[in-house]
């Protein structure tokens, strides 16, 4: 029996879009119910991947997971990261955190940003576990940073 490739990380592809809208709609599914004002997370894909920093992982020719960066004059800001429910709880989310600050750093960044849903306490606690601090709370809201150090 042949042994599962390896996720690859890579930019995604306008090709990826369809896929990619799938995945993040997968992965933010358990939310829908929780969260009434959650935003569509997959809206948008196809400028995201012209205007920004999009990756995706990609594990036995299947995207699993995506990545948005969107870089700023002082900070580059993690604006979503998705992992797909039959993929969750391998690592792949801290991966792609990992690869988000590797990029941040080859960039020049020092800080990084994101915001989360104050009803995804999970996550909060999971972005403190890998560093991140939170910086404020408006609303449904959370909003955290991250310093890089260059020693990391």
């Amino acid at each position: 029996m042949l042994k599962p490739a390896a996720p690859n990380i890579r930019r995604a592809l306008p090709a990826d879009v369809p896929a990619l809208k799938s995945c993040m709609d997968a992965a933010y599914a358990k939310y829908t119910s929780r969260i009434s004002d959650l935003p569509s997370v997959s809206e948008g894909i196809e400028e995201d991947i012209q205007n920004h920093q999009v990756w995706v992982v990609i594990e036995d020719n299947n995207l699993i997971a995506g990545l948005i960066l969107v870089a700023g004059e002082e900070y580059i800001k993690v604006v979503n990261l998705a992992v797909h429910s039959d993929h969750g709880g391998k690592g792949i989310g801290h991966k792609l955190m990992q690869h988000s600050e590797n990029e941040a750093r080859r960039q020049d960044y020092n800080e990084m940003r994101l915001n989360t849903h104050i009803a995804m306490p999970e996550n909060v606690e999971l972005y403190k576990y890998w560093g991140w601090q939170e910086t404020a709370r408006n609303e449904n809201t959370v909003s955290m940073k991250k310093l890089l150090d260059t020693a990391d």
